[in-house]
């Protein structure tokens, strides 16, 4: 019996593995930190791109992603350290939830572990760390003003200082007003339902523009109006084919053409019922989320219904809740009419670039509005449409919460501040505990400077509203150039950061189950 070797055979499996102490720290530590690693060079206005390329036949070309978004690299990966998973969670989390900061919650974590590395090694037990939890409320707050001109202005600031560290950073001016003006329309709510947005191929970037209404990427069936004014949508998800014996391996057997004739007859007298019953909402146009085949098309086109099928169930949900309407799937209660069916006041086809869509205008919930995003590759688009998405869940997350802080690193420096501030007034090893947090807060505008080749050593100072300006390499006054960032996105990043850098010092043990295998019949 070996009691300082491996654990013993009867407690665990044969092929399952264990590892203690300082083993199992190390792969802890040095897993969590190459993930940090691998992303820290992607922080910041200067930040530099990844190419994620699958490994699947045929896919090479067609799914290849250029970001620099952090969630999105994060998402890519598969790990087996249990540690790495655990940054790549709360990158997830931190998309989840603020939109923004994703890149910054995996750095800061793995900067904290570092350091905890450091305190571990001078036999500083991880449970003195405990306080680093506290210190994720250090932030300096500035409590943005409701006058409704300057909370624009603001707006406006944050959506610039997220969009400075993406692609479309030399347009942010142009896309953050178009952000903000979709923001608003929303009047306080956070359904990102009602912003739609179009990605098509063609022109550039520049040509993006925001579209007052909701467009729909199907096109209005053959034979019915282009133009419909003050429209009663019904909106439904159900079988628009022939009703068909749905038993599988079901014959019938009939012994002339006739019998044949009868049955066709059967199954259209069906379909004309359920027409029938949707006719008695009195819809003027009918979404359905399946096909619809001809002779039911027929039906509702003769009887001056604008008919359109095959909408995808996002587009579908999209168009319910911007018109007000409901998704139905059986029509026995025609006296709901006016609960159920949506409202806008004009849908029309329209061309895109190459494309017809179909535009709602002046829907029931009126905040609906498109984001029509071109540009000269899908791999630019599908970038694009990550940026806008951050810039979308910032604001929305800005007007809900309604504070923020100066941008630039200053945050970070004011908390490392705070921390140091904190640490000459305990003692022994709390403070040393205290003070490596505060390296690890100064890690991050040092690394957002080492990005753009600019010395940190020079650039990382503490001044009240100064930080970082990334345009020429210099220490800058926040306030006077306008960079805000929200504060519920750094207090996010912040704590999540600091709870999973917690968490994952305090293993001291890594057991691995034996993989089940399959029993032999």
């Amino acid at each position: 019996m070996d009691i300082v070797g491996n654990v013993l055979p009867q407690v665990l499996k044969d092929e399952a593995t264990e590892h203690k102490g300082e083993m199992a720290r190390l792969q802890s530590f040095v897993g969590a930190i190459a993930v940090a690693d691998l992303v820290k060079t992607t922080l910041g206005p200067k930040g530099m791109d990844k190419i994620l390329k699958p490994t699947g036949p045929g896919q090479e070309m067609t799914h290849i992603t250029v970001t620099n978004d952090g969630a999105t690299i994060l998402k890519s990966m598969y790990v087996e350290n249990p540690a790495a998973k655990i940054l790549i969670e709360i990158s997830k989390t931190q998309d989840e939830e603020v939109g923004d900061g994703t890149t910054t919650v995996a750095v800061l974590a793995g900067e904290l572990l570092r350091e905890g590395e450091k305190l571990i090694q001078k036999r500083i037990h991880p449970q003195h760390l405990e306080m680093w939890h506290q210190r994720d409320q250090e932030i300096f707050q500035l409590k943005m003003t409701l006058n409704l001109k300057k909370f624009h202005n603001d707006l406006i600031k944050i959506a610039r200082t997220t969009l400075s560290s993406k692609l479309i950073t030399t347009d942010r001016d142009y896309f953050a007003d178009l952000c903000v003006k979709a923001v608003l329309r929303l009047k306080g709510s956070s359904n990102l339902d009602y912003i739609q947005i179009i990605k098509l191929p063609g022109g550039t970037i520049r040509d993006s523009y925001l579209d007052d209404g909701f467009i729909l990427k199907k096109q209005i069936t053959i034979g019915c109006k282009r133009r419909i004014e003050n429209a009663k949508i019904l909106v439904a998800n159900t079988a628009m084919d022939y009703d068909k014996i749905k038993i599988y391996g079901t014959k019938v057997k009939v012994n002339s053409m006739d019998k044949v004739a009868e049955i066709e007859a059967a199954e259209k007298e069906k379909m004309k019922h359920k027409v029938d019953k949707i006719l008695k909402f009195q819809p003027t146009v009918f979404v359905n989320r399946q096909l619809i085949y001809n002779y039911p098309e027929q039906l509702l086109a003769d009887s001056g219904i604008t008919v359109i099928e095959h909408a995808d169930f996002e587009g579908m949900e999209r168009v319910a809740a911007a018109t007000g309407a409901e998704i139905l799937s059986t029509f026995d209660a025609p006296e709901r009419r006016d609960q159920v069916l949506g409202h806008c006041d004009l849908i029309e086809e329209i061309m895109i670039g190459e494309e017809k869509m179909i535009k709602f205008t002046g829907c029931k919930k009126n905040e609906a509005c498109t984001i029509v995003l071109r540009g000269s590759s899908i791999h630019i688009l599908d970038e694009v449409d990550r940026s806008i998405h951050d810039v979308l869940c910032v604001l929305i997350t800005t007007v809900k919460n309604r504070r923020v802080v100066w941008g630039g690193g200053n945050s970070e420096m004011q908390m490392a501040a705070a921390c140091e501030e904190e640490a000459k007034k305990v003692q022994g090893k709390q403070a040393l505990a205290i003070e490596a947090y505060a390296r690890a807060l100064r890690q991050i505008p040092t690394i957002i400077c080492d990005n753009g080749g600019y010395d940190s050593a020079e650039l990382i100072q503490n001044f009240k509203t100064s930080g970082l300006n990334m345009n020429d390499g210099t220490v800058g006054d926040m306030k006077e150039l306008g960079i805000k960032e929200c504060m519920r996105v750094k207090e996010q990043a912040v704590m999540a950061a600091s709870e999973a850098a917690e968490l994952i010092m305090r293993v001291d043990d890594i057991v691995k189950c034996a993989p089940r295998k399959r029993e032999r019949a």
